[in-house]
């Protein structure tokens, strides 16, 4: 019963990555080409941990605290990485799909909104 639990843990984890990876390659501009990796593969490497950690458990030789602690300092670091990229690339004025936040044109359109005094 483990084998099949951890065999569809680790196809969804490769599946994920999988998917990560092709958007990294097919998007067309930084910003879809960063959300693509850190979404994606970081539950493709967490399913993988988590099989990992399952597998290793279930062995007799105790709880496996190996997995937890990189599943951890995974789901920490990426977002931040990712963060931190996507700052640069703003402040760079990198080309995107979509408008830049402090474009004029884009604050005062029809919406009615006005920015805050």
């Amino acid at each position: 019963m483990i084998e099949l639990l951890v065999s569809i843990l680790i196809l969804a984890g490769a599946l994920f990555t999988f998917i990560g990876a092709l958007g990294l390659l097919r998007l067309p501009d930084f910003y879809t080409r960063l959300h693509a990796p850190t979404k994606a593969t970081t539950l493709g490497v967490g399913s993988l941990l988590l099989a990992s950690a399952l597998w290793f458990s279930t062995r007799g030789t105790g709880l496996s605290l190996h997995e937890p602690l990189v599943t951890l300092f995974l789901f920490i670091t990426a977002p931040v990485s990712a963060h931190l990229l996507a700052k640069a690339a703003l402040h760079l004025r990198l080309k995107s799909l979509a408008a830049l936040p402090d474009e004029p044109d884009r604050l005062r359109g029809d919406s009615g909104w006005e920015p805050p005094a």
